[in-house]
């Protein structure tokens, strides 16, 4: 009896550490991928510029920039975009958008 109540309590733990795990890793992949890019930057064809993630808000307001010397930075968060050298294109500057159409994972850990 003793062995049968040894088993069903290791059985009971390893279910609730797979169900914290799973947990764990769907909260991370909720968001789509998301990069910080210079407003300011945009070239056709290649997008726009990628900057550093610090230099973007967390809340992902237009004209939150920061100050770089004398000039205020116009940077956002841009959405589920194609990335190649360093630039950003085919996004979306709205995050429910970027939900909308599919955009989660982790692709990418953002600019830098």
């Amino acid at each position: 009896m003793a062995e049968t109540r040894r088993r069903l309590r290791s059985g009971t733990v390893m279910l609730g550490g797979v169900g914290l795990l799973a947990a764990a890793l769907s909260a991370c992949s909720s968001d789509p991928d998301r990069r910080c890019v210079d407003r300011n930057s945009y070239d056709y064809p290649d997008g726009y510029k990628i900057v550093a993630d610090k230099n973007c808000t967390t809340s992902g307001s237009v004209g939150k920039g920061t100050s770089t010397g004398s000039k205020r930075g116009d940077v956002d968060w841009y959405y589920d975009a194609d990335v190649s050298r360093g630039r950003a294109h085919d996004g979306t500057f709205s995050r429910s958008e970027a939900v909308e159409r599919g955009g989660f994972g982790s692709s990418g850990s953002g600019g830098g």
